[in-house]
């Protein structure tokens, strides 16, 4: 399966403090917005600096730039949000991940040959920065009823007539 957005990056074009960015494309926003579950991914930019850590380790420092629809948990609505997030990671030769459970630790991301996709790298950063519980700017809760309508209210006077 090929990613809805992938960029190849040569490790045999990085020198010291490399600087990539990586723009999307209306059809890749389009396909990425399908694979996250949302509506709409305006726009989507994300750039790297990629320095060796030693061995074939490679730190990436970057921002993410996002402008995406997404519905609201509780009204459903779509709405607007933008979204700017920093972030590091470690890209690390396939099956060298480490097993530390450091929540703390930088993610790792695993590749394979001389080649780092940093297109899937960036939809990898939008999915960690998009909101699992968007809520539309304004959007309340429906207020408590009296008790009589709730299911346990209800419940409860079961429980009184049996």
């Amino acid at each position: 399966m090929t990613p809805e957005l992938s960029r190849p990056f040569s490790l045999d074009h990085l020198g010291d403090g490399t600087r990539i960015t990586v723009q999307s494309n209306a059809d890749e926003r389009a396909a990425l917005a399908q694979r996250m579950g949302i509506p709409h991914i305006h726009n989507l930019a994300c750039t790297f600096h990629l320095r060796r850590m030693g061995g074939p380790v490679i730190q990436a420092t970057g921002t993410l730039h996002a402008q995406v629809t997404q519905n609201c948990v509780i009204s459903l609505e779509p709405f607007d949000t933008t979204i700017t997030e920093d972030f590091r990671v470690r890209f690390v030769p396939a099956g060298t991940e480490s097993e530390d459970l450091d929540i703390e630790a930088d993610d790792e991301i695993p590749y394979t040959g001389n080649l780092l996709d940093l297109g899937e790298a960036t939809a990898e950063q939008l999915a960690l920065a998009l909101d699992p519980f968007p809520r539309k700017p304004g959007a309340e809760l429906p207020a408590e009823s009296d008790g009589e309508g709730n299911a346990f209210a209800a419940l409860a006077r079961l429980r009184q007539q049996g």
